[in-house]
């Protein structure tokens, strides 16, 4: 009697099978839900960064912020000390004040002269409508000469009226200048945001445009940098939703504001130079930049730099 041969058992075989076909099916899936979004991991949060520094020279006074301190629009960073701006400031006013009394008495010099005129001319007249028995040709010779005496005053006061205009509107520049220059002595956030890179200290004596410390401001964004062939998917005012590294597990929500007209490299320091016999192709990149829809991002740390991964939709 012959013997019965074990049958094989295809159970692990259909298994495997089962499993390659999941595992084919899931990467179909992904594949499919991928194809209707434009990703990347070339992409960063963007801000608004400012450098505080100070436009005359000074001795720090006082330091109004610590590091990381968040401050609102106007609000005073740094004051200098002011009490040469101050009195430069009383020296300008009293030289404006001085300018308006001068200009005030030379307008009473006019006034007056012009009177003077009106009455020289009255007597002369007078002479000229009377008997000519009853005058002489030298009294009509003093009555001309005072009228050209008066008149010559006249032109004097009026000349000096014109220059102590002239003395009053440098005098109001002077005093302009002087607060301008006070002004600067207060040294303030151009925006709303976090201070950043404190280098100043109370005491030191800065120059103009040294850099004091930074002010990273509120409003950021992202500047995804997309390869040029995922491009014609991607339309402004498109949907996105974006995932920062340093907040795993949650997604924001943003839309594409705007595409540079440019690619990254033709900005760089050293753009490349491809009018060369040894020209290699490469797929350059051109930043699209993303802008957040919800108010969300202000309840997480989304910082100028921090890495991020978008994703556009780019099929309805």
């Amino acid at each position: 009697m012959a013997e019965e041969r074990p049958r094989k058992n295809v159970r692990p075989f259909i298994i495997l099978a089962l499993v390659l076909a999941a595992i084919a099916a899931a990467f179909g899936i992904y594949g499919w839900h991928n194809s209707f979004f434009a990703t990347t991991d070339d992409a960063q949060i963007d801000g608004n960064l400012y450098t505080i520094s100070a436009q005359i020279s000074g001795r720090v006074a006082l330091v109004a912020v610590q590091d990381n301190e968040h401050v609102k629009a106007g609000q005073l960073l740094v004051q200098l000390d002011d009490r040469d701006q101050r009195v430069a400031l009383l020296k300008a006013e009293a030289g404006l004040a001085q300018a308006k009394a001068d200009l005030a008495q030379d307008q009473a010099q006019v006034q007056e002269s012009a009177a003077n005129v009106t009455d020289a001319q009255n007597d002369y007249d007078r002479f000229r409508t009377v008997n000519p028995n009853a005058t002489t040709a030298q009294q009509i010779d003093a009555a001309t000469e005072a009228i050209e005496a008066a008149k010559a005053k006249l032109a004097s006061a009026q000349a000096a009226v014109q220059s102590g205009q002239a003395n009053v509107a440098a005098a109001g520049a002077a005093l302009a200048d002087a607060q301008l220059q006070l002004s600067y002595t207060q040294i303030t956030a151009p925006a709303a945001g976090h201070v950043a890179v404190r280098t100043v200290r109370e005491g030191n004596v800065v120059a103009p445009g040294t850099a004091m410390m930074a002010l990273v401001g509120d409003d950021v964004w992202v500047t995804a940098n997309y390869k040029e062939t995922q491009l014609p998917g991607i339309r402004i005012g498109a949907p996105a939703m974006v995932s920062v590294d340093a907040v795993p597990g949650v997604t924001f929500k943003a839309k594409v504001d705007s595409i540079q007209y440019g690619t990254g490299a033709v900005f760089s320091l050293l753009p490349a130079q491809n009018a060369t016999g040894n020209y290699i192709k490469v797929i350059q990149r051109v930043p699209v930049k993303l802008v957040f829809t919800g108010d969300s991002v202000r309840n997480y740390l989304l910082a100028p730099g921090m890495s991020v991964e978008p994703a556009i939709r780019v099929k309805p």
